[in-house]
């Protein structure tokens, strides 16, 4: 493990090693980049194989947080938090609890949410040890379940890339090929239905496809995905899937899902362009549950997180153009983007919004 040589190369403020022995809590808080505001990023617990496979994918997805709130205009920074464990045998209250006081330790320079392996009820144990997290119960005067935004966002992700390539966001109109159907995959699949959309779905757990087979989606193979003949290929499950083994084989015009860092390389990047497919970025494409959230801090409103959502149709357009002005890929476009609006603010030297920030009409028991 070269933690600091990781550190240099990826620019992370501040990375914590998280153990509590009578717990069993094995975690790592990455926070990249506080310069728009406290660095936020959700919780995933997962059963990496190694410990390097566990820091490599939090200081991975810590900085695709910073991207994607710059990207989405928030006034957050980029962090993230990953368990190590298996969520299906190794969850417990006093796990949860434990990693909600190392949270609570950071003083608001970082505050978690949920992701991957973890749900509400997770959460609600984080709550009680920490008043900075975010995605809480209702009751809490939380927002709960961010998929459905996340999955929306998304919706506007196909709408913008539709109009891009097709010159019209009608989603009807068009085959889907969607890889994952966990929650946000599954309420992405019911807003495509909705529409009467074309839709081929795939996942590793039979359940979740069935539940897409009786919304009049066509199941396919894990592997055969890959092979649909489709307009737009929807990656919802892990990242790193478009690579040079499965790009070859794509018949799609688009790709636009939820799934973070979809690309395995940035050459890769560069060969998607080559070949003449569209590109959504998918830290812009899949900001709503991010959106979501971060309403909590004012005051949750339904109304409000729906408008904020829409915005990443034109988020995602102003990407397309930015790559179509400069001769660039829309990833690097969309980095642009990011690093332009963080550089701007550092300039201005606002006072620091996350320590002590205040979560209105929130009420929690613990210590």
């Amino acid at each position: 493990m070269h933690l600091f040589a990781d550190i240099h190369q990826t620019e992370h403020e501040q990375v914590v090693f998280c153990h509590n022995k009578d717990a069993g809590l094995k975690a790592i808080i990455a926070i990249h980049n506080t310069t728009l505001g406290p660095a936020l990023g959700g919780l995933r617990m997962w059963p990496y194989e190694t410990e390097q496979d566990a820091l490599n994918d939090v200081l991975r997805l810590s900085r695709g947080m910073t991207y994607k709130a710059a990207v989405a205009g928030l006034n957050l920074g980029g962090g993230k938090s990953v368990i190590i464990g298996d969520p299906r045998k190794d969850k417990s209250e006093a796990l949860f609890r434990a990693l909600g006081r190392f949270v609570e330790s950071l003083n608001g320079r970082y505050i978690t949410a949920e992701d991957v392996g973890i749900d509400v009820n997770d959460m609600e144990f984080v709550f009680q040890e920490t008043n900075n997290c975010v995605g809480v119960h209702q009751m809490h005067g939380g927002s709960g379940d961010p998929s459905p935004f996340t999955a929306f966002g998304t919706l506007q992700g196909i709408r913008a890339s539709l109009q891009k390539v097709y010159g019209h966001d009608e989603i009807g109109k068009h085959s889907y090929a969607v890889q994952g159907c966990g929650h946000v995959g599954y309420e992405l699949v019911k807003l495509l239905r909705a529409e009467d959309a074309k839709v081929f779905v795939t996942d590793i757990n039979d359940e979740a496809v069935q539940q897409c087979v009786e919304l009049g989606c066509e199941a396919v193979g894990i592997d055969d995905i890959y092979d649909v003949e489709a307009d737009v290929f929807c990656p919802t499950a892990l990242g790193a899937i478009v690579n040079e083994k499965t790009l070859p084989r794509f018949k799609f015009k688009i790709i636009c899902g939820a799934a973070n860092n979809q690309l395995a390389t940035e050459a890769i990047g560069d060969e998607v362009d080559k070949r003449g497919i569209l590109y959504a970025p998918d830290y812009a494409v899949n900001a709503g549950g991010l959106m979501n959230v971060s309403i909590e801090f004012e005051g949750y409103s339904l109304d409000r997180a729906m408008r904020m959502t829409r915005t990443i149709y034109y988020n995602v357009g102003k990407i397309f153009q930015i790559a179509d002005d400069e001769g660039i890929t829309t990833s690097l476009a969309a980095d642009r983007l990011a690093e332009q609006r963080i550089a701007a603010i550092g300039k201005l030297k606002l006072p620091h919004m996350g320590r002590g920030h205040r979560f209105p009409g929130r009420e929690r028991n613990g210590n």
